[in-house]
C-alpha cells in the first residue's frame, strides 16, 4: 500500500480519546483511522505508574504498525504523552508522533484575570513533563491545578450507560461539582478563575456539566483541535497526506478497538461519533 494512503494511529487509555479522533476526522476528512482504547488498563492517570503507561504505549505502538500499518501515531492521552512520547520517538524515528499536554500556554494568552485552572488525572499533573510545563510559564499566569482522582474511570463507565439516573453519571456529576468547588471561585472578575484547562481527554465528554459549574463566561480550553493542526502539519511535512480525491461519499474508514469490553466503546461511538457497533472490535496485545 502507498504509505500516503496507510491509517493514522490513535490510542488513548480508554474512550476518552475519542474527542481528539473527533477533531482529527474534522481536521483530514480523507484520512483512514485506527483508534484503540486500552480500556482493559484504564484509567492510566488514576493509578497506574510510569513504567506499566511506558510498556504499553510501546506494546500499543507496536501493535498498530504491525497488524495495521500506521503511517503516524496520535497519543490521545495526557499520562501516556508525558511518560511515555519521547521514548517512542526515540525507537522509531520514521514514526511520525503526535502527542498532547494540557493547554496552558493557550489559556495564559487568553486569560483576562491571569488566574488559570487546570484538571487533569493525578499520573497527567504530577509528571515531571507538566512540571517542566509549567515552570516555563512562570511569571505569565496563576495556575491552580487540581487533580480528578476518579472522574476519567467514572466517565468511562458511564459511556455505556447513558441514561441521566444511572450511578456512573450521578457519580461524575458529583465528582464534577467537588474539584470545581475545591479550585476556588470562577468568574471574570480579578482574582477570579476565568479560564478553565481540561487537561484529560475524558473531559471534554462532561463539558457541559463543567460549564454548569463554572459559569458561562469562563472558557473551557481543550487540545484536540490543536493536535489535529499539528498532525496535519507533520504527516504534509513527510508528504503522507492522503490525496483530495481519495474522499467518498461513504464513511471514511474508520476502525474502532478496545482491549476491555466493547459495549462501552460501541455506546461512546454512536453517542459522540454518529459511528455504527460494526465499526468496533476487541483485540488482546500482551
Amino acid at each position: 500500500m502507498n504509505r500516503a494512503a496507510q491509517p493514522i494511529g490513535v490510542f488513548d487509555s480508554g474512550i476518552g480519546g475519542l474527542s481528539v479522533l473527533q477533531a482529527l476526522r474534522a481536521e483530514l476528512p480523507c484520512e483512514r483511522f485506527v483508534y484503540l482504547a486500552d480500556s482493559g488498563n484504564a484509567p492510566y492517570g488514576d493509578a497506574r505508574g510510569d513504567a506499566f503507561v511506558c510498556a504499553r504505549t510501546h506494546a500499543i505502538t507496536r501493535y498498530l504498525r504491525e497488524q495495521h500499518q500506521i503511517k503516524a501515531l496520535v497519543v490521545a492521552c495526557n499520562t501516556a504523552t508525558a511518560a511515555a512520547i519521547h521514548e517512542v520517538r526515540s525507537s522509531q524515528p520514521d514514526l511520525p508522533a503526535v502527542g498532547l499536554e494540557p493547554a496552558l500556554k493557550p489559556a495564559a494568552a487568553l486569560s483576562k484575570t491571569g488566574r488559570i485552572g487546570v484538571i487533569g488525572t493525578r499520573g497527567t499533573l504530577t509528571s515531571d513533563k507538566f512540571s517542566r510545563l509549567l515552570a516555563s510559564l512562570a511569571g505569565q499566569a496563576q495556575f491552580v491545578v487540581q487533580p480528578c482522582d476518579g472522574l476519567a474511570r467514572a466517565i468511562e463507565h458511564s459511556a455505556a450507560l447513558p441514561l441521566p439516573n444511572d450511578p456512573c453519571a450521578t457519580e461524575t456529576r458529583a465528582l464534577c461539582a467537588r474539584y470545581i468547588s475545591a479550585m476556588g471561585p470562577f468568574g471574570t472578575e480579578a482574582g477570579q478563575i476565568d479560564t478553565l484547562v481540561l487537561g484529560c481527554t475524558h473531559y471534554v465528554f462532561v463539558a457541559d456539566e463543567l460549564r454548569s459549574l463554572v459559569g458561562p463566561q469562563v472558557r473551557l480550553i481543550e487540545t484536540g483541535q490543536a493536535v489535529a493542526r499539528q498532525t496535519r502539519r507533520l504527516l504534509h511535512k513527510d508528504s503522507l497526506l492522503a490525496p483530495e480525491d481519495s474522499a467518498t461519499e461513504a464513511t471514511p474508514f474508520i476502525r474502532l478497538l478496545t482491549t476491555g469490553a466493547i459495549e462501552p466503546l460501541q455506546a461512546a461511538a454512536k453517542r459522540w461519533l454518529k459511528l455504527p457497533p460494526g465499526c468496533c472490535g476487541t483485540v488482546a496485545i500482551p
